[in-house]
């Protein structure tokens, strides 16, 4: 998985999308990653990871992330290049 686009599932942190630079046992380091906190379109994340949402604007995604270490990573679902445009098309959600 390192060097691809993936979805991670953490335990306690919630969802991420980004390129996985790094895995040791259940720690992943991702960059560009931006925080899934909120889709719809998309029956589940395993759908969203393989078809994208059908409705970007309704989704909240914040803004992407330089860089983040996650830790307790309990799900890695590979982003189809559907997907992948798919979430980019989600406006950043800020405050």
């Amino acid at each position: 998985m390192i060097g691809r686009y993936c979805m991670v599932r953490t335990y306690s942190a919630g969802v991420f999308a980004g390129t996985v630079v790094r895995r040791n046992g259940q720690e992943i380091e991702l960059r560009d990653a931006r925080r899934i906190w909120y889709w719809t379109g998309a029956a589940t994340l395993s759908e969203l990871a393989t078809l994208g949402t059908k409705n970007p604007s309704g989704c909240k995604f914040p803004m992407a992330v330089p860089e983040i270490l996650l830790t307790q990573v309990i799900e890695l679902i590979p982003i189809t290049e559907v997907a992948a445009k798919s979430i980019e098309a989600v406006p950043v959600w800020a405050a």
